[in-house]
C-alpha cells in the first residue's frame, strides 16, 4: 500500500511540476466523464442527431487524446529530474529482479496495467464508434445539411434507401475508406468557409471502381431476360386522365456463364469492350465510339460533325454508370414528379385541371422553399377562384391536399439554396431530350465502312402501348408474339 501511495504522490508531483502536464490533466479529467456519457448514449441509440455525434467524436474525443498527450510530453520535458527514476526502465527492471520486490509492487503493476488497458479500451471504443458515425447515413446526409440536402432527399426516395452511403461509396477496403476520409476533411473545410460549388457537380476521385461496387449486389451473371415496364402518366386535361405506357425491356445478358451477350446488357459483356471519347464533363456529347470484339477486331464509329478539340477528349471504357448515372440520387423532372404524387393520391385527381395547374406552378423559379410554398399555394387558390369559384369555396380541403402534394413534388427535386433546378441532374436511363441512349444511338455515329450505330427502338425495347388509358397487358403480349416480334436482338453490333 505504501508503494501505491508513493507512486501516486510522485506521479502527482511530476504532473504538478509541468504546466503542460497540468493543462493536459485538466483537459482530460474534465472531458472524460462527458465523453463516456456521450459515447454510451450514442452507442445505445438514445440520441440520434448528427451534430451530437460530431461534437462527441470530432471535438471531444480529439481533445481528450490531446490532453493525454500533453500530460505525457509535460512529464518527459519537466525541468526537475527528481524522482524521474520512478518512470525509467532501470527502475522497473530493478523492482522486478530484486527478491521479494515483485510481491510488494504487484498491486502497482495491476493498477498501472488496469489504467493502461482501460485507456486503450476507451480509445478503441471511441475510435470504432467515431468511424461508424462518420460512415453513417445521418453524418453523410444531414451534418452538412444545406450542401447535402438535395442528394440526401433523393437518396431517401430511391430504391437504395436501405443501403448505407458507405456501402457504395467506401466499401470494406481500408484504402478507399482512407482516401474518402481525407477527401471528407477537405469538404468539411469547404463547407466551413463557404467554398463549395452550387450545385455540387462531378464525382470525387476517391470513389471505388463502379463495377466493383455495383456487382457486389447486382450479379452480372443474372442480367438476363426481358422485363415488363409500366409507366404511369396523367394528362394535362380537365379529367387528369390516367394513362399507361407499356414497354417490354430487353434487359438481356452480359454473356456470362456460357450465355450469349444480348439485349441492353450486351454493352457490359467481357466479349464486347465498348469505349467512347468525350470532352464534356457531364458526358453528354460523345464524338467517338470504339467496339473491340472477342477476336480482337475493332470498329470505330465517329460522329458526323465532330467539333474542334473533341479528338483530344477523355477515352473511357463503358461501365454501369454510363447508363445508370444516377442509380440512387435520382431527380425527377416536373412532369414525372407530379405523376408520382397523383398516382399515390397525394394530389387528388378529382380536381379539374390539377395536373396542368400544378405543372405550371412548380416550373416557376422561386427564391427559397418558403417562397415556393407560399407562391404555389397562392397560384392554385387564385387559379381556382378565377376559373372554378365554386370549387375554391366548397372544396378547400381538397385544394389544401393538392397544394401540399404539389409542393412536396417540388421540394423533393428542386433546391433553390443549392441552385438545383428540374434540369440540373440529367438521368441517362432512357433517351429524354436526346440524351441518355441517344448520345451514341443517334444515327450519326458511323464507321469508315459505313456501319451506323443503330437507332432502332426495338433494339432495346418493344412498345406494347403508349399513353393508353386502359391497356390489356396479356392481350398486347399475345398480339406481339403472333406478329413474330423479335424479343432478343443479337447481331454483334452496338
Amino acid at each position: 500500500m505504501a508503494d501505491l501511495d508513493n507512486f501516486f504522490k510522485k506521479l502527482a508531483k511530476g504532473v504538478a511540476q509541468s504546466r503542460l502536464a497540468v493543462t493536459g490533466a485538466v483537459i482530460s479529467g474534465v472531458i472524460l466523464p462527458v465523453l463516456l456519457l456521450f459515447t454510451l448514449l450514442d452507442v445505445s441509440g438514445a440520441v440520434r442527431n448528427p451534430y451530437f455525434g460530431f461534437i462527441n467524436y470530432v471535438v471531444l474525443a480529439p481533445l481528450f487524446l490531446l490532453g493525454l498527450l500533453l500530460v505525457s510530453i509535460g512529464m518527459l520535458l519537466r525541468k526537475d529530474d527528481e524522482d524521474i527514476g520512478l518512470f525509467t526502465y532501470e527502475y522497473i527492471k530493478e523492482q522486478l529482479t530484486l527478491p521479494g520486490r515483485f510481491t510488494r509492487i504487484r498491486k502497482l503493476i495491476f493498477l498501472v496495467g488496469g489504467l493502461g488497458g482501460g485507456t486503450l479500451f476507451l480509445v478503441g471504443l471511441i475510435s470504432y464508434s467515431g468511424i461508424q458515425y462518420t460512415n453513417s447515413v445521418s453524418f453523410c446526409g444531414q451534418f452538412c445539411h444545406t450542401v447535402m440536402e438535395p442528394q440526401y432527399t433523393a437518396f431517401r426516395n430511391s430504391p437504395h434507401s436501405q443501403v448505407s452511403c458507405a456501402q457504395c461509396h467506401l466499401g470494406t477496403e481500408s484504402s478507399w475508406s482512407a482516401g474518402a476520409k481525407l477527401s471528407g476533411i477537405k469538404q468539411i473545410f469547404a463547407v466551413a468557409f463557404n467554398a463549395y460549388s452550387r450545385p455540387i457537380t462531378g464525382l470525387s476521385s476517391n470513389l471505388r471502381p463502379t463495377r466493383e461496387t455495383c456487382e457486389e449486389c447486382h450479379r452480372p451473371d443474372k442480367f438476363h431476360g426481358d422485363k415488363l415496364y409500366v409507366k404511369d402518366q396523367f394528362l394535362s386535361d380537365k379529367e387528369n386522365t390516367h394513362v399507361q405506357t407499356l414497354l417490354l425491356m430487353k434487359v438481356g445478358s452480359g454473356g456470362y456463364q456460357g450465355r450469349k451477350a444480348q439485349g441492353i446488357h450486351w454493352h457490359v459483356s467481357p466479349n464486347n469492350r465498348v469505349s467512347y471519347r468525350t470532352t464534356d464533363p457531364k458526358k453528354e456529347k460523345i464524338s467517338e465510339v470504339r467496339l473491340r470484339r472477342e477476336d480482337g477486331s475493332e470498329t470505330v464509329y465517329l460522329s458526323e460533325s465532330p467539333k474542334a478539340g473533341e479528338e483530344n477528349g477523355e477515352m473511357r471504357v463503358m461501365d454501369c454508370m454510363d447508363c445508370h448515372n444516377r442509380p440512387t440520387h435520382v431527380f425527377l423532372n416536373a412532369d414525372e414528379a407530379l405523376d408520382q404524387k397523383l398516382l399515390v393520391g397525394e394530389i387528388p385527381t378529382t380536381l379539374p385541371h390539377i395536373k396542368k395547374v400544378g405543372l405550371n406552378a412548380i416550373q416557376q423559379e422561386y427564391a427559397s422553399l418558403d417562397a415556393a410554398r407560399r407562391e404555389i399555394s397562392d397560384h392554385l387558390r387564385n387559379w381556382y377562384e378565377k376559373n372554378y369559384p365554386q370549387i375554391a369555396a366548397t372544396r378547400q380541403d381538397e385544394l389544401r391536399q393538392a397544394t401540399a402534394g404539389i409542393f412536396q413534388a417540388y421540394r423533393e427535386n428542386v433546391f433553390p439554396a443549392m441552385r438545383v433546378t428540374w434540369s440540373t441532374y440529367r438521368n441517362f436511363i432512357g433517351h429524354r431530350d436526346n440524351s441518355g441512349c441517344f448520345r451514341c444511338h443517334d444515327g450519326l455515329h458511323k464507321s469508315a465502312n459505313g456501319q451506323v450505330i443503330t437507332k432502332d427502338c426495338d433494339a432495346c425495347h418493344i412498345i406494347l402501348a403508349e399513353a393508353d388509358p386502359a391497356p390489356d397487358v396479356n392481350k398486347l403480349l399475345q398480339e406481339n408474339l403472333r406478329k413474330g416480334k423479335n424479343l432478343v436482338k443479337d447481331d454483334g453490333k452496338p
